[in-house]
């Protein structure tokens, strides 16, 4: 400042002109605002903000790392720049279950370039990143959201040498660090000083440890070397030599830090005993040489000579590794600190023999990596885009790890060079067992392990006799690969083999290709035998290619008197539901997010689940992410309006359901069970139509791959695609990470309408009409389909013509009731006459008096005599007689008959 002119700045000491660089972190530099809040927007949600304030990023001396819970933790630096420059800083993001983000704001709280914001997840050591800033105030985030999904901890992200230019021109140098220097003048950074010595703050050269003592890189002072154990060395073998023996070899784990003369140290074990060769891998034979070579195409071998393919079949080909003799050229390790993540020039694993296991690293928390890379694959027929499957290969290792800590396994895949995407990982001891992972496109692919015996770095190797072995891999259909046994095949007239078309299976008796019948599709599994024609599962069809089975979005279900006919249609598009809210503890909301193409498609898999952490704001490589397509899907989301992004943050997608298996009533079908108890039925009238699915992705509690079954339910009361519903006893969908149930309530689950549906009212008689009207039985069951009928209206009676009828009936009744009673009183008089003039008689008998020619008859009593009434007249008559007879004073006529024969007198 005092000359006014700009001066180079000594030795041990460093200046970035412009700019000013934070490379320690043993605290959080000054300048800096480490913040943690909680993304909770749902007062209901549960958990307080103060379960987030020690969630922030923690420096650790040459970086500094992330949360890894579910708050979020951002890290600040506000600059005012006099002129245009840039930010740059290193980091390692290698979690995809954490969000990380980098962006700067202006002056107006404004960020810069959307795109520039999201990070991506690194492979393979520290990524370097810069974006420029403009002149003025600018305010830097490093801003970080954990979730832990399926219970999984992720990894933090970790950040270093953060560099911004553009600021005041610096009046000052600042000194080297310790463990770093500065040889020359005008260094604007220092050097990090090699093993075996260190530095001191200023220093202008690195100064050699004593040689009882050693130090790392970048290392401040020297540490004593502890004695030799058998933890400091390990053992490997010699490639095999003419007489086809090789060597036992021991060798001291690089870097040597201990001292093998202090008189408790343990000794290297002599080297050179010779022991028999193992053989040559399949589909390889023993040169000339003692080497291993590649057996011809066309032929195979089990490891000691080649053999020809016999006519009507062709060679196997793929690559397996079960005899480690030498380490495969298309293999190569090496080791990964963990402390510095960076890769050092050393072997991570060595052979031995029946296996490849993990070597003794640097330090306990290194990385142990072994890449193995195929150029790509040759199936023997194509993967058809419609099919249930669209494996090309597969690849199948046994392994074991044998731990004493917390030690971790990773197997990666990587495709086209890009960067690996960790597949599945393994924590502690293992037993010896076996892992599948299915390849689904055709490209370059890298298949990597890496060991890791604990994340604590600690002095010394304490833990080198946990290793990870690697007993066999084997991988299907590598394009240029060998063959260790063949199959029959569709010869051509030159003598080849041809591959089937689509939708053919080869006939073992004739050794030709045959079509697939109705019903049937083709299936190539396992990997390495000869496609067959199976059967569909029940309610499925399959394609016009015999490649797969689906349902064409219909079901017919036969019930007691009835059968009911559904109709999916409206659920054939992919439908994508959120189910369940978080069940983290920091009160960060995120859901289970289903996506779901349930039929039609002609059983195309349309449903599909992204990860858009990272890949999805490369606007260079598409911007989509990475896409699982299938029948059901699943990812995490973190919706937009709680982490407030532009877009849903979607996370770790997998495929649930790459095959329809069938369509029935039935909680059983091919080994899947859906509970019923696991959701209680609504209409016991109306059984779930379940639908059954498989998936081809292997994980360590799925051994065959996942199922996932769908119970669709009638439900009118939700219209259009319904609701998604996950079992209460599992929140996340299974509860045994390998079967996935899940309830579907919509309306479209159904039947269509019929007859059976509805019933007739029939109305009241009125105004000579009748109507009869059609209702749906309660509760409504049924939708579209057959419609109500119309009401129908016909002639009747109404009741006041039926009581005109009636009162006029029962009044003829009663006329002819009252007749009868007068004619039966009367039939009654003259019995009592007949009975008085017997009783006269009888009496008149007794006393032997003559009987008296006639006699009075008593006012009341019948005049009539028997031979009168003997004439039978009618009833009318007999009335008009009655009537006619009786005299003006009141009394009767009667007629009577002398006894003598006279005439007739009239009393």
């Amino acid at each position: 400042m005092k000359a006014q002119s700009c001066k180079p700045c000594a030795e041990g000491t460093y200046s970035l002109g412009t700019g000013v660089r934070f490379d320690e972190w043993d605290e959080v530099p000054h300048g800096f605002a480490n913040v943690a809040t909680n993304l909770e927007v749902d007062d209901s949600f549960g958990d307080t903000v103060e379960n987030c304030t020690a969630s922030t990023w923690v420096p650790l001396g040459d970086y500094i790392a992330s949360n890894t819970d579910e708050c979020t933790a951002t890290l600040m630096y506000a600059v005012n720049l006099k002129q245009s420059g840039t930010v740059s800083f290193e980091y390692i993001y290698p979690d995809s279950s954490i969000v990380f983000e980098f962006f700067v704001q202006n002056d107006q709280c404004q960020p810069t370039v959307e795109e520039s914001r999201w990070m991506r997840t690194t492979e393979k050591g520290w990524e370097f990143h810069s974006v420029e800033l403009s002149r003025g105030n600018n305010v830097l985030y490093w801003r970080t959201t954990a979730f832990s999904v399926w219970s999984k901890v992720p990894k933090p992200v970790l950040v270093r040498n953060i560099g911004i230019t553009g600021v005041a021109y610096t009046s000052e140098c600042f000194p080297c660090k310790p463990g770093t220097y500065a040889a020359a003048a005008g260094s604007s950074f220092c050097q990090l000083c090699p093993a075996n010595t260190f530095s001191s703050k200023g220093a202008t050269a690195c100064q050699p440890c004593e040689l009882a003592t050693y130090a790392e890189q970048g290392s401040a002072s020297c540490k004593v070397r502890p004695p030799c154990t058998d933890k400091d060395y390990f053992y490997t073998h010699t490639a095999c030599d003419a007489n086809g023996e090789t060597q036992l070899m021991f060798k001291w784990a690089e870097p040597k830090i201990c001292n093998e003369e202090l008189p408790q140290a343990a000794q290297l074990p002599p080297s050179g005993v010779k022991t028999k060769c193992p053989p040559c891998n399949p589909g390889f034979f023993k040169s000339n040489s003692s080497a291993c070579e590649p057996c011809p195409y066309g032929s195979y071998s089990n490891g000691s000579g080649c053999i020809r393919c016999p006519a009507g079949t062709e060679p196997v080909l793929g690559l397996e590794y079960k005899w480690w003799n030498v380490l495969p050229p298309n293999m190569e390790t090496t080791v990964l600190s963990g402390i510095n993540f960076e890769y050092k020039g050393m072997a991570g694993w060595e052979v031995a023999g029946d296996y490849i296991y993990t070597a003794a690293g640097a330090s306990d928390n290194d990385f142990m990596i072994l890449t193995l890379v195929v150029p790509g694959f040759s199936p023997p027929q194509p993967a058809l885009e419609d099919g249930d499957s669209k494996e090309v290969a597969r690849i199948t290792f046994v392994f074991e790890t044998m731990c004493s800590v917390s030690c971790e396994l990773y197997f990666m895949v990587g495709v086209n060079s890009r960067t690996n995407t960790p597949v599945e990982t393994w924590t502690g001891p293992k037993g010896k067992q076996s892992y599948t992972y299915v390849v689904e496109k055709n490209a370059t692919m890298s298949f990597t392990w890496a060991f890791q015996r604990t994340p604590y770095h600690e002095a010394g190797r304490r833990y080198t006799s946990d290793v990870a072995k690697l007993y066999s891999v084997n991988i299907t259909n590598v394009l240029g690969g060998v063959a260790s046994f063949c199959r029959r095949c569709a010869p051509e007239p030159g003598g080849a083999c041809a591959p089937c078309p689509p939708g053919h299976a080869l006939d073992h008796a004739t050794g030709a290709c045959q079509p697939c019948p109705p019903g049937t599709y083709l299936q190539g599994h396992p990997p390495g035998s000869t496609p067959t024609c199976q059967p569909c599962g029940p309610g499925t069809h399959s394609n016009q290619v015999r490649s797969l089975c689906y349902n064409n979005c219909s079901f017919s279900l036969a019930l007691p008197g009835r059968t009911l006919h559904y109709d999916f249609s409206a659920l054939a598009t992919s439908t994508a539901f959120a189910s369940g809210p978080s069940f983290t503890s920091k009160g960060l909301k995120y859901f289970h997010h289903f996506n779901i193409s349930l039929c039609g498609n002609r059983g195309r898999k349309v449903a599909s689940c992204t990860d858009n952490v990272t890949d999805a704001r490369l606007p260079e490589e598409g911007g989509t992410g990475r896409v699982v397509t299938s029948h059901v899907c699943q990812a995490i989301v973190v919706p937009s309006d709680v982490v407030g992004y532009r877009a849903v943050v979607s996370s770790q997608p997998v495929s649930l359901a790459d095959r329809v298996v069938g369509v029935t009533t039935s909680p059983t079908l091919d080994g899947i069970t859906a509970p019923p108890e696991l959701f209680p039925p609504a209409n016991p009238e109306l059984p779930d139509i379940i639908f059954f699915y498989r998936s081809s992705e292997v994980t360590q509690s799925c051994s065959g791959g996942r199922a996932t079954t769908i119970r669709l339910r009638c439900d009118p009361l939700q219209p259009g695609t319904g609701s998604l519903a996950v079992p209460s006893k599992c929140p996340e969908g299974t509860c045994d990470g390998c079967t996935f149930h899940l309830l579907w309530a919509t309306a479209e689950g159904c039947p269509r309408c019929s007859a059976s549906h509805f019933r007739a009212i029939v109305g009241a008689c009125q105004g000579g009409l009748q109507r009869t009207t059609y209702v749906w039985r309660e509760p409504r069951l049924c939708r579209g389909g057959q419609r109500l009928p119309p009401p129908r209206v016909r002639g009747c009676r109404s009741a006041d013509f039926w009581l005109k009828v009636g009162v006029s009936v029962g009044t003829c009744v009663a006329v002819l009731l009252a007749a009868l009673a007068a004619y039966f009183w009367k039939k009654n008089q003259k019995l009592e006459y007949k009975y008085s003039k017997l009783v006269m008689n009888a009496a008149a008998k007794e006393s032997e008096l003559p009987a008296p020619d006639s006699c009075a008859i008593m006012e009341g009593e019948d005049a009539e005599d028997e031979l009168i009434f003997a004439s039978k007249k009618s009833l009318l008559g007999k009335i008009k007689a009655f009537t006619s007879k009786r005299t003006p004073d009141g009394f009767d006529s009667v007629p009577l008959k002398p006894s003598s024969g006279g005439t007739d007198l009239e009393l």
